[in-house]
């Protein structure tokens, strides 16, 4: 690198500008590499891979927005640039933008097939992106009324008798609903269910039945409270996760680019 610094310095318009720059940045001067890439690009601004090596320098420095204004400039000259795409996948990927950055780590994966690196990162990338769906928990089953109780059993407990007696026909009321409308002009007579009293025990037994009606009902609305509570646990926890692996994908890249 000492000699291309001399070329440089003796010859200020000497091309060599780019890997000058290019040693400085992987020796960590990162600075210097942006201020030797702005000065050659000023006197060769298709230069190309000068324009790589500046967006490398200004992502290591955090300029992301300057960066990808390079990158861009690059692709819009040779869309298949690997290089260029690559640095944007990682602009993007330290912003936070994982779908962008997914969509540019994948083409950059078509243009080097096998690629080990750029392999793992899609993968892992993918999770973030999509994660798998959680589970969602068994539905609880709908319980009608008569599903909970036999009520001819409960007609016997309350007295051994059916509800509605049987009562002769009489004209005009039908027999089977106590309709008291009359028929073919007949006259109204009282409906038999109207004659229908409960003694003291009847009516105990029908408050114990719907106060069991309730309790199963409210015991219904707690598993489905905790059901649905059980869900929002899972998701975040699935949420926690993709975040780990994210996060953990920035990490081991910002490792492999360092080196």
């Amino acid at each position: 690198m000492i000699e291309l610094r001399r070329r440089v310095q003796e010859d200020p318009a000497s091309i060599a500008f780019a890997q000058v720059a290019e040693e400085c940045r992987r020796a960590g001067a990162t600075e210097e590499a942006v201020a030797i890439c702005l000065a050659g690009l000023a006197r060769y601004p298709d230069y190309l891979s000068a324009r790589v090596t500046l967006a490398r320098a200004l992502v290591e420095l955090d300029r992301l927005d300057e960066a990808q204004v390079q990158l861009n400039l690059v692709v819009a000259d040779v869309p298949d640039n690997l290089a260029a795409i690559r640095g944007l996948a990682e602009v993007f990927q330290r912003r936070g933008q994982m779908p962008e950055a997914l969509a540019h780590y994948k083409r950059a994966l078509e243009l080097a097939r096998h690629d080990p690196d750029l392999e793992d990162t899609v993968e892992r990338i993918s999770q973030v992106v999509a994660p798998p769906p959680a589970a969602e928990p068994p539905a609880m089953p709908q319980m009608a009324i008569e599903d909970l109780f036999d009520f001819d059993s409960l007609v016997q407990q309350l007295g051994g008798a059916p509800m509605v007696p049987n009562v002769p026909d009489v004209p005009g009321v039908s027999a089977f609903t106590g309709d008291s409308r009359a028929s073919e002009g007949g006259p109204e007579v009282p409906s038999v269910l109207d004659s229908v009293v409960l003694d003291g025990d009847e009516q105990d037994n029908l408050a114990t039945m719907a106060r069991q009606i309730r309790e199963l009902e409210d015991q219904r609305a707690k598993d489905e409270q905790r059901s649905r509570a059980a869900l929002a646990a899972r998701r975040r926890e699935a949420v926690l996760k993709g975040l780990e692996s994210w996060l953990s994908a920035i990490v081991a890249d910002g490792q492999r680019h360092s080196v």
